[in-house]
């Protein structure tokens, strides 16, 4: 059985998760232009989420952040092709939340690279979409990537200081 504390702890965690959702779902809606109309700020919160919460509730928040995305773009490449995306996001800010509770701007590099080049490179080995479809869409991602994740960097740093517990810790003196 929970004791209270256990409970309260629980319940917090569940209503941070909801706002990061509640806050990806608001990003989905500000886009980034490209030729799918999918990179978005979605994957801010996602991004946020992970290093508040951990590498599960990021990723959790980064899937839904993503078919949100797709969903108000009409899922343009396909469900299943947005289902494989989302967890392809979910992956990435899983290993960024990993990495940034050892360093936190060495997590911003992992998590850039991965998504802004490293994951959309899977798609020249998929039928259909090739390097013509990497090619067209590699900037689009890298600038969505480096605006989401650096600006997650940026709104953690006092973020950190105002909650009494984070994911990744905030050594005092450290640069915002």
């Amino acid at each position: 059985m929970l004791n209270k504390s256990t409970r309260l702890s629980s319940t917090k965690r569940l209503t941070y998760l909801a706002m990061f959702i509640a806050l990806s779902a608001a990003g989905a809606n500000i886009k980034i232009p490209s030729i799918i109309g999918t990179p978005a700020f979605d994957s801010l919160p996602a991004f946020i989420a992970g290093l508040v919460l951990g590498p599960v509730n990021g990723a959790i928040v980064a899937a839904l952040g993503h078919l949100l995305t797709a969903s108000t773009a009409g899922f343009p490449l396909s469900i299943p092709i947005h289902l494989l995306i989302a967890v392809g996001m979910a992956v990435v800010v899983a290993v960024f939340a990993l990495v940034s509770r050892l360093t936190i701007w060495g997590g911003a590099v992992v998590g850039i690279l991965m998504n802004g080049i490293l994951f959309p490179a899977v798609f020249i080995l998929i039928p259909s979409f090739g390097k013509p479809f990497f090619l067209a869409m590699v900037i689009p991602l890298l600038v969505a990537s480096v605006l989401n994740i650096v600006l997650a960097e940026i709104v953690f740093q006092p973020l950190s200081r105002m909650l009494s517990a984070t994911y990744v810790k905030v050594r005092k003196g450290a640069a915002a």
